[in-house]
């Protein structure tokens, strides 16, 4: 019997890497000779970078950096061994949500200059390609602060040079562009970014995912105005409806606008990138899975475009997740053959579903296998 393992990492608790093992200890402990293919994933957010490295045989290096308040933080990209090669990283490493504590998040003060100084990291290591991961972001300053980190100057009345936080943006009056790297151009940018939203708007990256980053509704109107003024300056109003302009608080835009970067379904291009398709090839039964799933899932996550792939070979897919919503069951009509929860029922302490977040993965892996071994049907074992 084969079984591919392909989950995401299941937030705050276990790594994609770590969720795949776990997952593929479960198979073995009930069919001990099976052949277990882990293959680690992601859809661009948090995790992305282990999950696309191993595969092009990349190293993680560290990279000093700061994160969306400014502050010190240790960043992750990785690195083939020659120049010229393939980099990866995910902005979540540098201006991500989960590196900001709930009560010192302040998107007002937020920018993305931590991921510009990553993204000079891989410029310095002469890679000729990078893959990108915009998902988990604190920020809504459209970009400006990657692209200050990149040569970009952002100019006020004077035409002094002014910060790149929304507060800072509100006086913006000129952008000038003509200090940008030059050796930008010889890199190829290709984002995984699972969302399809424009710059501006009620489907904006203020209005929508704002909220998510301690946005009131006075700020969501206050930071579209501020990224509404931005688009104009930058003289690529053009793109501001482009679909995932808003995606990362306008990162999207800033990297198509400055940086000619191709934006993709973070799913359809890890499905690629790890071979996910030649790895589902001959298997009986696909293992996927991340920290909570629902309806949305459907929306170019982890185990949707995992489900997706497999169905493609004929091969069925279970979900393993740690929460499990009522409107889950949504996967059950799109190719999925179960969906199960790693928890003990939704009165679990969180923290100790948390602590124990391997463990209960392996046994739900180990459940679903004496279910699949033991259902009617002619034997699948190979």
């Amino acid at each position: 019997m084969k079984v591919v393992v392909a989950p995401d990492s299941f937030k705050e608790s276990m790594a994609a890497a770590e969720a795949a093992a776990a997952m593929a200890r479960g198979v073995r402990r009930v069919v001990p000779d099976a052949e277990v293919v882990e293959v680690p994933m992601s859809d661009g957010g948090e995790g992305f970078t282990e999950a696309v490295a191993a595969s092009l045989g990349a190293r993680i290096r560290h990279v000093e950096t700061i994160d969306a308040l400014g502050r010190p933080v240790t960043g992750r990209l990785a690195l083939g061994g020659d120049s010229g090669g393939t980099a990866v990283l995910e902005m979540a490493s540098a201006a991500g949500l989960e590196l900001i504590g709930r009560e010192m998040r302040d998107v007002r003060a937020s920018d993305t200059r931590g991921v510009g100084r990553m993204i000079r990291a891989v410029l310095d290591a002469r890679a000729d390609r990078l893959l990108l991961g915009i998902g988990g972001s604190a920020t809504n300053d459209g970009g400006a602060g990657m692209l200050a980190e990149l040569g970009v100057r952002f100019l006020d009345r004077a035409g002094r040079a002014i910060g790149t936080s929304p507060r800072e943006l509100e006086a913006l009056a000129r952008v000038d562009a003509s200090g940008l790297d030059p050796r930008l151009k010889g890199l190829r940018i290709d984002v995984a970014c699972d969302v399809d939203n424009p710059l501006l708007g009620e489907r904006g990256a203020s209005a929508v995912f704002g909220p998510q980053k301690g946005a009131s509704e006075q700020d969501v109107g206050y930071l579209d105005a501020v990224l509404a003024r931005w688009a104009r300056l930058s003289g690529r109003g053009d793109l501001v409806e482009r679909a995932g302009a808003g995606a990362a608080g306008g990162l999207g835009f800033a990297l198509m606008a400055f940086l000619d970067a191709r934006l993709e379904p973070g799913i359809e291009l890890v499905v690629r990138t790890v071979g996910l398709m030649r790895a589902v090839t001959g298997a009986d039964l696909v293992l996927t899975g991340e920290g909570s799933v629902d309806a949305q899932t459907l929306a170019g996550k982890t185990p949707a475009g995992v489900a997706g792939a497999a169905a493609r070979q004929g091969v069925p897919t279970v979900v393993v997740a740690g929460r499990v919503r009522p409107d889950a069951d949504v996967l059950l009509a799109a190719g999925c053959v179960a969906v199960i929860s790693t928890s003990q029922g939704e009165t679990a302490n969180l923290a100790e579903v948390l602590r124990t977040a391997p463990e209960n993965a392996e046994r739900a892996a180990a459940t679903v296998m004496r279910l699949w071994t033991h259902r009617p049907g002619p034997a699948r074992d190979r």
